[in-house]
């Protein structure tokens, strides 16, 4: 409530309509980053809240709170949310009869909050699963449903979504996904369709996804908002000519970034409304990916750092969790010299015993130590 107070207390009605309002919950929802039960109370306490942003600002705090969880049981909650059906009628109202204008001004604000809270429930899906394997397949087959039969705003939400559970890391399935839909007659769908191919290819040079995008711009020459959107794209899938990513895990996909993670949902936050906020005047909101961009490369030094280039073998990262003995935890590796890229889901470990990382995780900037032990 004093939550409400300071924020709304002096603001009217229409000002809470306005589509930057729901920047105001994702600022509260990111102070509940990761907590969990903490959240409990805030979201009991925005059901205060009216109609425009009420139900919206409540699942967003929900959904932030448990990012990165996999919790089955919200992720439930989140599809129970998007089954449901909100229409924006227009009824037609005699003059001067002013209960039934009140009345249907109030049908639609409710249906209006009904959709915002939909779109913030597909992006929380993703956000709630991104953090392992096995929840982010199950997560892209509700997606599938949803854009089947899901209703239009569902399904203007389920490319943002697709960004945030896979960004930069290209799956097939995923770019043929939002391939499809940056085809789309809903051309919201088409925007945000062509803003999650960039997000998913982010820092990649992923050579498919470059080639889909070089067809876009051609298909879309004529239409301005479409092709600013493809190189915006284009931009971001060479992102630090491809020494960058967006992927907000690290240190092996043990740890997330709740800067990264901020940063991405402040992009698709905005990217919500996009036709008011991105194609308006409020395209500066796209700068939030940067708290996201971080390095993929291995550079290693010694202990007065200073570069030092030694061997590396780079593999696919293999799960050795639970497992006697010193398993080997990359497969189908290659030798490479520092500094190196690693790509999502590759792993590096030191190809030489001549140093020891101070580090237990290959990855970013590493200093090494010499091994006294080693015997010439």
């Amino acid at each position: 409530k004093q939550w409400y107070n300071a924020e709304y207390g002096d603001k009217s009605e229409s000002e809470l309509k306005d589509t930057h309002c729901k920047f105001l919950a994702l600022g509260l929802a990111l102070t509940y980053l990761g907590k969990q039960e903490e959240a409990a109370l805030t979201i009991e306490a925005l059901k205060v809240v009216g109609d425009p942003l009420g139900k919206m600002a409540a699942t967003l705090v929900e959904v932030v709170a448990y990012a990165g969880t996999g919790d089955v049981l919200k992720i439930q909650k989140m599809l129970h949310l998007c089954s449901e059906h909100h229409e924006i009628t227009k009824e037609d109202v005699k003059k001067g009869d002013k209960a039934a204008k009140a009345e249907a001004d109030a049908k639609k604000l409710e249906a209006e909050s009904g959709i915002a809270q939909q779109m913030v429930a597909v992006i929380g899906i993703a956000l709630i699963a991104m953090a392992e394997e096995l929840g982010a397949e199950m997560a892209l087959r509700s997606y599938s449903n949803l854009l089947r039969y899901g209703e239009p705003s569902i399904r203007r939400a389920v490319p943002l979504a697709l960004a945030i559970l896979s960004a930069s890391n290209p799956k097939l399935d995923i770019i043929d996904t939002l391939s499809k839909l940056s085809h789309d007659s809903d051309s919201e769908v088409a925007h945000n369709a062509i803003f999650a191919m960039g997000i998913v290819g982010s820092g990649t040079n992923n050579a498919r996804l470059a080639n889909m995008l070089r067809l876009l711009a051609q298909y879309y020459h004529k239409d301005a908002n479409n092709l600013f959107m493809v190189r915006l794209a284009q931009g971001l899938v060479h992102l630090g000519k491809g020494t960058l990513t967006l992927s907000p895990y690290h240190s092996d996909k043990m740890l997330m970034s709740r800067v990264a993670v901020g940063g991405l949902l402040g992009a698709v936050i905005a990217f919500m409304d996009v036709n008011t906020l991105i194609l308006g005047k409020s395209h500066y909101m796209l700068y939030h990916l940067v708290s996201a961009i971080q390095p993929r490369m291995l550079v290693t030094f010694n202990e007065d750092l200073k570069p030092l280039p030694v061997p590396v073998r780079v593999g696919q990262a293999v799960d050795v969790v639970g497992q006697a003995g010193k398993p080997k935890t990359i497969t189908g590796f290659q030798t490479h010299t520092t500094p190196v890229l690693l790509a999502h889901g590759e792993r590096a470990e030191l190809g030489t015993n001549e140093y020891n990382p101070l580090t237990p995780v290959m990855e970013g900037f590493v200093i090494l130590r010499k091994n006294e032990e080693m015997t010439e």
